[in-house]
């Protein structure tokens, strides 16, 4: 697994996407969304303009865990498939 664009620290795991326009990066946030609903593990996330942050944290357990990191894998697989 890499996830050398991700940074965790003790607050969670992050990362920032940056796209072309507001709508595409609307559309990156759908596309997240079912990802997140499908493995039932929904992200902490901001939207302006054409950036998005993404922090994924297990919040009953207070911190990083395999499912965060499963997540950030799958969202990376997202971007890497060029389907935006």
């Amino acid at each position: 697994m890499n996830l050398s664009a991700w940074h965790e620290d003790g607050q969670g795991l992050h990362r920032d996407f940056e796209f072309a326009d507001f709508v595409e990066a609307w559309t990156f946030m759908n596309q997240v969304a079912v990802l997140a609903e499908t493995m039932d593990h929904h992200p902490d996330w901001s939207n302006s303009y054409n950036t998005v942050h993404i922090t994924l944290i297990s919040h009953d357990k207070g911190v990083v865990t395999e499912r965060d990191r499963g997540l950030a894998e799958a969202i990376d697989q997202l971007l890497a498939s060029g389907t935006l």
